[in-house]
């Protein structure tokens, strides 16, 4: 098989699933990860130190380092005593090499040799901004962390997401939209839609770098809806809200689950988080290729230290997913 150039957007949870998915694969992996986390850690590193983001970037490395679990173990882990409470290990690592290297792109260089990490990790900008966005109420909630925990007081009504948009604006880095343009395959999703995703697609340059791309493009759609932020949402919104944002970007393959998911989680997520599995609608056509799998883990995940919100219950299968983005790739 020859080796293909394969670039993933995203952030957070969903991306570390796909770039796990695909390390072990003949292909060159580019990381565009999101610069916009506010919240926890993160946060509080970029207030306190000037630092930019390094949440996203800690799961990348994670995800791609061929060191094994000891750093996983060690970049994930969260403090929970002291003048480092809340601080994960690995942003406090990532933003301490930062300071020393003094950017943050030669810190990711010496966090990739360390780590022995397959594939590169690329922050989509460099400029600091904010992440905004507007309610159907006309509300406007300002930052990642905010935004995130829409939804989250299951007392409250929901509030749906009518746009977002992030200020200052911020440019691409070169490198980001580099890879774009040179890639055989670029893969969004899966993840938040509107704070691991779309941060990216509101970066000036992402959105047309993307569509102009002769790259072919998968999108992986979420497995579950959430509430406050894609309440309701089949197969088929999630592209919409994504064209929002980059208008003529057309999917070549869209990956949606055919594994069953257990009837007790389901179960669990309707009444306490008043979300469902995410139905699919969407059709083939001369452009997109529909493309159901069992890419569903059989495992549940609980809320572990490292988390500074209530994640999933259920994830992707990295390497279900890695099969069936083989079988994409290489055909």
């Amino acid at each position: 098989m020859s080796i293909k150039k394969v670039v993933v957007i995203g952030g957070g949870t969903g991306t570390f699933v796909t770039l796990t998915a695909l390390k072990n694969y003949p292909v060159k992996l580019s990381a565009i990860v999101s610069m916009i986390d506010s919240g926890g850690s993160t946060g509080r590193l970029r207030d306190q130190l000037g630092v930019l983001p390094p949440g996203d970037i800690r799961q990348a490395l994670v995800a791609l380092s061929e060191e094994g679990k000891i750093w996983r173990n060690l970049f994930t882990y969260r403090f929970e005593g002291g003048d480092l409470a809340g601080h994960t290990f690995g942003n406090i690592f990532l933003s301490t090499i930062e300071k020393m290297a003094g950017s943050l792109p030669k810190a990711i260089k010496m966090s990739q040799k360390l780590l022995k990490t397959k594939g590169n990790i690329l922050p989509v900008t460099l400029d600091k901004s904010t992440l905004f966005a507007k309610l159907a109420d006309g509300t406007v909630i300002e930052s990642e962390a905010k935004i995130d925990e829409l939804g989250q007081d299951w007392k409250l009504p929901v509030r749906k997401i009518s746009k977002c948009w992030i200020s200052p604006k911020s440019r691409a880095t070169k490198e980001a939209l580099q890879a774009i343009k040179g890639a055989d395959f670029i893969i969004v999703g899966p993840g938040d839609m509107h704070t691991s995703i779309l941060p990216n697609f509101l970066v000036e340059g992402v959105a047309e770098a993307v569509v102009k791309s002769r790259a072919k493009k998968i999108f992986v759609v979420n497995l579950m809806t959430k509430r406050g932020h894609t309440d309701d949402f089949k197969s088929s919104d999630f592209v919409k809200e994504l064209k929002k944002y980059a208008a003529g970007l057309v999917f070549d393959y869209v990956l949606i689950n055919s594994g069953k998911i257990e009837k007790n989680v389901v179960g669990w997520y309707e009444k306490t988080c008043e979300v469902e599995p995410v139905v699919n609608n969407l059709q083939e056509n001369t452009r997109t290729r529909i493309i159901k799998s069992d890419i569903v883990s059989n495992a549940t995940y609980g809320k572990t230290i490292s988390d500074r919100i209530q994640r999933s219950l259920i994830r992707h299968d990295p390497e279900k997913l890695g099969r069936t983005l083989r079988d994409v790739i290489f055909g």
